[in-house]
C-alpha cells in the first residue's frame, strides 16, 4: 500500500511540474505580451523569448505593433521607426516561417497589418502572405475575404485576375453577407470589375444593411458614398439614407470628414440643402479648433465655398499667417479652394504660389495641370512661375501615353503664353485613336481656339492643325458608328459640349441614339433627356420613346429626376402624343414629396413646368408659402454663385408667370425691386441688326419718334421695339423719348430714372405692338422649331396687352431679303397685315 502510495505522489508532481512548464513557457508569454502598454515592452518580450513563439505570439505582438500605432492621430504615427526596430525584423523573419500555421483569420489580418506597417509589396513575407490566402481565397470567412482584398487593393491590384476571382465570390454569397463594413470594402476593392447586374444587387444589399449599422456610425455610409462616386452612380435612395446618417452625426464630425463629404457629393452632383446648412454651421464652430495646418486646409477648403464675405475674409487672413508652413498637397488645396470662389486676395494668392514652387518636384501631372489651370483662373501674375510650369508640363506630356492625360496637359498648355503645341501634337497623334468623344472634343476645342488666336503661327504648324482635326472629325464618327451599348456612350455624352462637338458630331449623334432607342432604359431617363437639353437639339423619335419609358416606369424613376426628365419637353417646346400623360404622371409622382426637395430644385422644377403652361397649385402653394421662401433663402447663402443666381433669376420668373396667368392663387408680385436692379446692372449690347431693324421702323412708321427702343413692360420684360397703332392701324407717336440711349459702340445707357417708363394710354380700339428680333438662342439647334422660353414670352406680353410681331433670324438674314426695300417691305407686313 505504502509502495502504490509512493507511485501514486511520484506521478502527481511529475504532472504538476509539466503542467507547471508549459503554463510558464506558452501563457506567460502570451500574458506577457498582452499586458504591454507601449512598443518597446513587446519588442523587450519579444527578444527575450526569441526561441520560444508560436504563431500565436508572433500574431499577438504584431498586432499590438499596430494598435499603438491606430491610436495616434495619422500625422503623430511612427510606423517607419517601428519597421526599423530590430526585433520587428524577428517578428517579419518568425511571421514568414510560420505561415501554414496560420488559421484564416491570422493569415489575412497579419497581411494587412504588415502591408499598414509599410512593409513593401515585394518583400518576401508579403508574397508568401498573398500566395497561401490566394491558396485558400474559395475557403475565407468573408471578414478575412474583405480584408485581402483590401490588401490587394492597397498592391493597385484591381485588375488582377486574383481580385475577378473575389468579384465572383462576391456574387455568389452576396446575400450571406450580414455586416456592413464586410459589405462596404468588398464593394470599394471590386467596384471597378462589377457588372451592371452585379451593382445593382450590391448597391440593394447596401441599402438592406445600412438600415441595420448603429445610429451613431458615419464612417460606413461615407463608405457607400465614396463606392457610389468610384462608379459614378447617382442612386438617390442609397445617397438620402446616407445624408440622412450624415446629418444624425454631423455634430461628431470633423472638418476632415465633412470635406471628404462634400468633395463626394460633388463629384456625385447631389446636392442637399439640409446637409450643406448643417456642414456650414458644424465647420463655423470648428474655426477656433482647427489651429494646425491640416486641420485648418480641411476647414478652408471645405468652408470657403460656403461662408459669408466676414468668414471669408477671417479664413483668408488665417491662411495667410499659416502658408509657409503648408506642404505642397495642402497649398494645391487651398489654391483650388480660391480659385473657386474667384478670391482676389492677391497677397495670400502669390504666398500659396511660392509654396507651389518650392514643392513642385513632388507633383504629379495632373496636380501641376491644376495648379496651373488655378493660378491662372486667379489672375497671378507671375511670368517666371508660368514658364517653369510650362516647362514641367512639356516634360509630362513627353512621357505620357494616356489618352486622358494627354488631353489633360494639352488643354492646360494651350492657356498659356507660348504653349509650344507642336509637342502636343506629336502625343496628340499617338493617342487620338483610342480618345473618347469627350477627350477629342476638349483637344479639338483647344486647337481650333489656338487657330483663331494665333494668326501668326507658321505655315507647317497650321498644315499640322487641320491634319489632326480631320483625324479627329473621323475618329469621332467612327467611335459613334461602332457604338452598340447606350449606357457606355452616355457615360462619354454625359459633359460634352463645344463647337466641335455641335457642327461635326451632333447630328450624328442623334442618329446613333434613334438606333439604339430601344435601348433607353428608365435608368438612364433623366441623364438622356437632360443631354438633349443641353444640347439643345430636337429629336422627336427619343422625346417619343424617352416620354412613353417615363410614363410606363414612373414608379420606378426617383421622384427628383422628374425635373431633368420634363425639362427636355418644356425648354424645347415639345409635346409628345401623351403630353398630358406625361406631365400627369410626374406631377403624381413629385408631389408627395415636395418637402423633400432641396428648395432650389423645387424652384427650377416649378418654372420648367411653368414653360409649359402648367401650374399644379400643390406646387405652387408650396413655393410661396412663407416656410419655403426662408428655407430657400438659408440654403441660397451656402450655393455657388452662379447657381445662386440662376435660382434667384427663375424664382422671379417663375412669381411673374403665375401673377399673369394664374390670378387665382393670389401670389403677389414681390420681385420690383429685384427686377429694377437687374436692369441698372444690365446695360448690354444692342446687335448690329437690332440697331438696322430700329433705323427702319422709324421709316416704315414715318418717324423715328413713332417706334421706342428696349421698352420695360410690367413685370418687367424688355421689348426689342414697341409701336402704337390706331383703330385704323395707322402709328401713333409716343409723347416722352426713349428712357434710353445708344452709344457710338452700341452699348445701351439707362437714364437715372427707373427704366420702367409710365405706359401712354391708347385711345379707344388702338393697340400696342411688341416687335422682338428672335436670334438663334430662340430656336432648337439646326432648326426653325421655337423653343418653350420664346414661347412663355409671347404669352406673357400677349397678357399684358401687346401684339406681337416677331422676326426671327432665318428670315431677316435670308437671302430674300438681302435689299433695303425687301426688309422695309418685310416690317410693313408684319406690322400692318
Amino acid at each position: 500500500m505504502s509502495v502504490m502510495m509512493f507511485r501514486f505522489r511520484s506521478v502527481n508532481s511529475c504532472l504538476r511540474r509539466l503542467l507547471h512548464f508549459g503554463t510558464t513557457n506558452t501563457d506567460q508569454v502570451l500574458e506577457r505580451l498582452q499586458a504591454c502598454t507601449v512598443e518597446d515592452q513587446v519588442f523587450d518580450v519579444v527578444g527575450k523569448n526569441r526561441a520560444k513563439l508560436t504563431v500565436q505570439h508572433v500574431s499577438c505582438a504584431v498586432g499590438k505593433l499596430w494598435d499603438f500605432q491606430k491610436e495616434k492621430p495619422q500625422l503623430l504615427r511612427t510606423v517607419d521607426h517601428t519597421k526599423g526596430h530590430a526585433q520587428f525584423l524577428t517578428l517579419r523573419v518568425l511571421a514568414e516561417n510560420k505561415i501554414a500555421l496560420m488559421d484564416d483569420f491570422m493569415l489575412a489580418d497579419m497581411l494587412y497589418i504588415f502591408l499598414r506597417m509599410n512593409v513593401e509589396p515585394h518583400d518576401s513575407l508579403v508574397q508568401q502572405l498573398v500566395s497561401e490566402a490566394w491558396l485558400r481565397v474559395d475557403r475565407l470567412p468573408l471578414k478575412s475575404l474583405s480584408k485581402f482584398a483590401v490588401c490587394l487593393s492597397d498592391q493597385y491590384l484591381y485588375h488582377s485576375p486574383l481580385m475577378g476571382h473575389i468579384t465572383s465570390i462576391l456574387d455568389e454569397r452576396l446575400s450571406s453577407i450580414d455586416e456592413a463594413r464586410v459589405l462596404t470594402s468588398l464593394m470599394l476593392c471590386v467596384s471597378d470589375l462589377l457588372s451592371t447586374r452585379l451593382r445593382d444587387a450590391v448597391i440593394a444589399r447596401a441599402e438592406h444593411l445600412l438600415d441595420k449599422i448603429e445610429p451613431s456610425s458615419y464612417s460606413i455610409p461615407r463608405r457607400m458614398v465614396l463606392f457610389l462616386r468610384n462608379i459614378k452612380c447617382v442612386h438617390r435612395p442609397l445617397l438620402e439614407k446616407c445624408n440622412e446618417a450624415f446629418l444624425r452625426n454631423i455634430h461628431r464630425m470633423d472638418a476632415e470628414n465633412i470635406c471628404m463629404i462634400l468633395n463626394m457629393y460633388q463629384s456625385l452632383q447631389f446636392n442637399n440643402c439640409n446637409f450643406r446648412l448643417a456642414a456650414k454651421q458644424k465647420l463655423i464652430e470648428l474655426i477656433d479648433s482647427n489651429t494646425d495646418r491640416f486641420s485648418f486646409t480641411k476647414l478652408f477648403v471645405a468652408l470657403i465655398p460656403m461662408a459669408s464675405p466676414e468668414i471669408r475674409a477671417r479664413l483668408e487672413n488665417t491662411a495667410l499667417l499659416m502658408a509657409d508652413e503648408l506642404n505642397g498637397q495642402q497649398a494645391l488645396a487651398m489654391a483650388e479652394a480660391l480659385e473657386e470662389v474667384q478670391s482676389r486676395n492677391l497677397k495670400l494668392l502669390n504666398k500659396i504660389a511660392s509654396v507651389i514652387e518650392r514643392n513642385l518636384h513632388i507633383y504629379k501631372s495632373v496636380e501641376v495641370a491644376k495648379v496651373t489651370q488655378a493660378l491662372f483662373m486667379l489672375h497671378c501674375q507671375n511670368p517666371a512661375f508660368f514658364a517653369k510650369l510650362r516647362t514641367v508640363l512639356i516634360d509630362f506630356l513627353q512621357r505620357s501615353f494616356t489618352p486622358h492625360e494627354v488631353t489633360m496637359l494639352t488643354r492646360v498648355l494651350s492657356t498659356l503664353p507660348s504653349p509650344r503645341l507642336d509637342e502636343c501634337f506629336v502625343r496628340v497623334n499617338a493617342v487620338v485613336e483610342q480618345c473618347s468623344l469627350t477627350e477629342l472634343s476638349t483637344i479639338s476645342s483647344t486647337i481650333s481656339k489656338w487657330m483663331r488666336h494665333s494668326p501668326s503661327h507658321h505655315h507647317s504648324t497650321h498644315t499640322k492643325c487641320v491634319h489632326l482635326l480631320q483625324t479627329m472629325n473621323r475618329c469621332g464618327h467612327e467611335r459613334l458608328q461602332t457604338a452598340d451599348r447606350l449606357d457606355l456612350l452616355m457615360e462619354e455624352l454625359k459633359y460634352l459640349s463645344g463647337e466641335w462637338f455641335e457642327e461635326m458630331l451632333l447630328e450624328e449623334t442623334m442618329v446613333t441614339l434613334q438606333r439604339m432607342i430601344d435601348q433607353i432604359h428608365w435608368t438612364g431617363v433623366p441623364e438622356l433627356a437632360f443631354f438633349l437639353t443641353r444640347t439643345n437639339y430636337l429629336c422627336p423619335p427619343v422625346m417619343d420613346r424617352i416620354a412613353s419609358v417615363t410614363i410606363e416606369n414612373i414608379d420606378k424613376i426617383h421622384y427628383s429626376a422628374t425635373y431633368a426628365t420634363l425639362l427636355a419637353f418644356s425648354v424645347l417646346n415639345y409635346e409628345p402624343i401623351q403630353a398630358d400623360e406625361l406631365y400627369d404622371a410626374c406631377i403624381k409622382r413629385f408631389t408627395p414629396h415636395m418637402s423633400s426637395f432641396d428648395p432650389h430644385l423645387l424652384v427650377l422644377l416649378g418654372y420648367a413646368l411653368a414653360i409649359a403652361d402648367r401650374f399644379p397649385e400643390g406646387l405652387i402653394r408650396e413655393i410661396f408659402s412663407i416656410g419655403f421662401l426662408g428655407k430657400l433663402d438659408s440654403q441660397l447663402e451656402t450655393l455657388p454663385d452662379a447657381l445662386n443666381m440662376r435660382t434667384r433669376l427663375r424664382l422671379m420668373e417663375l412669381n411673374r408667370a403665375v401673377c399673369l396667368e394664374c390670378p387665382e392663387y393670389q401670389v403677389p408680385w414681390f420681385h420690383e425691386r429685384y427686377c429694377q436692379q437687374l436692369q441698372r446692372r444690365g446695360n448690354g449690347n444692342i446687335s448690329p441688326i437690332q440697331q438696322q431693324i430700329h433705323k427702319m421702323l422709324g421709316e416704315v412708321l414715318g418717324g423715328i419718334n413713332f417706334v421706342q427702343l428696349a421698352v420695360v413692360t410690367p413685370y418687367h420684360y424688355t421689348v426689342d421695339f414697341e409701336c402704337k397703332l390706331d383703330k385704323n392701324l395707322q402709328p401713333l407717336p409716343y409723347t416722352e423719348p426713349s428712357t434710353l440711349q445708344i452709344s457710338d459702340t452700341g452699348t445701351v445707357l439707362w437714364d437715372t430714372s427707373s427704366p420702367e417708363r409710365r405706359r401712354d394710354e391708347l385711345p379707344p380700339g388702338a393697340q400696342r405692338v411688341a416687335v422682338d428680333f428672335l436670334d438663334s438662342k430662340s430656336f432648337c439647334k439646326m432648326s426653325h422649331h421655337m423653343k418653350g422660353e420664346a414661347l412663355i414670352r409671347k404669352r406673357h406680353l400677349e397678357i399684358l396687352g401687346y401684339r406681337i410681331v416677331q422676326i426671327p433670324h432665318f428670315e431677316w438674314n435670308s437671302m430674300e431679303l438681302s435689299t433695303h426695300d425687301a426688309w422695309k417691305e418685310y416690317l410693313k407686313n408684319k406690322i400692318f397685315n
